[in-house]
This record gives structure tokens, C-alpha cells and sequence, in this order.
């Protein structure tokens, strides 16, 4: 599967394109793809990564990604702040934490008999950005107070 112009890739690509930043996509199978393509990536001018979360399978390939970001120097956003805790710059994504009673309340409806196809879709309502300060003065990084005052929560 294609993923240019679907999806989240597309709903990016669109973005970027209206910023007049190029946005290109890496997909990769394995860890060896992995190191290749972003140690060809950093060779850019002006690069950064945005790693959507399917993008994470794993604490090692999470590890792994954010590692290699931060030896080529490159910005990444990610989409959840364990990532971010994890070393990553900055993460944007749904409020995990708010999650967990909305699949409980399904989990529950579910083992009373409805049909889980009966059930309708859930989309998140509260998203979380988290900055680490460790990562962005290891990249060189200034992050303008702007963003920290939105920022949910600041790893220092």
C-alpha cells in the first residue's frame, strides 16, 4: 500500500505543502531500513521527522528512532508523550490517560451483550503536547516560550 496522498501521510503532506515545506516519505520494514534512510534523510538541509505512531512497534524500534534522530540532529515530532519521555523532541497526540474510562465504559457495554459493531466510533477529544528541553539543547535547539506556555507538560 501506497501511503502517499492517504491518510495521516496525506492530512501531513497537505499541511506541509501549504507551509511550502517538502514532505517526503520514508517507509521502512526494518531496523536496517531504518538507520539507512534516516542517515540518508539527515544528509538534507533543514530536515526534521514526523513518526506517526505505527510507525513505533516497540520500545526498540521507538529507542531506535529516537536515537538516531538525535545523533543525525534532527527535530522529530512524535505522537505520544512516552515517546517524548523517552528522549524524543516533542510529542502531539491524543491524551492517553483520557482514553482509558471512554474503553472501559466500551469494555463494559460489551460484556452486557451489545455488538461491538453496534457501538459507535470514538475519536479522541483531548491531545497532549509534551517538549523535552533535554532533547531540543542536545540538538541545539531553542524552543520559543510560546510553545512551552502551551505545552502540557515540559520535561526538563
Amino acid at each position: 500500500m501506497n501511503p502517499v496522498g492517504t491518510g495521516m501521510f496525506g492530512a501531513i503532506r497537505a499541511t506541509g505543502s501549504s507551509l511550502g515545506v517538502d514532505v517526503s516519505p520514508i517507509e521502512v520494514r526494518n531496523a536496517d531500513e531504518i538507520e539507512h534512510d534516516i542517515a540518508a534523510f539527515a544528509q538534507t538541509a533543514n530536515g526534521g521527522l514526523v513518526v506517526p505512531g505505527a510507525a513505533i512497534e516497540g520500545r526498540r524500534s521507538r529507542d531506535l528512532i529516537i536515537g538516531l534522530a538525535t545523533k543525525h540532529k534532527l527535530p522529530a515530532v512524535y505522537s505520544t508523550g512516552v515517546d517524548a519521555a523517552a528522549g524524543g523532541l516533542i510529542s502531539y497526540g491524543p491524551n492517553q490517560l483520557d482514553q482509558f474510562p471512554k474503553v472501559a465504559g466500551y469494555v463494559d457495554r460489551i460484556l452486557k451483550g451489545e455488538k461491538p459493531g453496534n457501538l459507535p466510533v470514538q475519536v479522541p477529544t483531548k491531545f497532549a503536547l509534551v517538549i523535552n528541553l533535554k532533547t531540543a539543547k542536545a540538538l541545539g535547539l531553542t524552543v520559543p516560550q510560546s510553545l512551552l506556555a502551551g505545552a502540557d507538560e515540559v520535561i526538563e
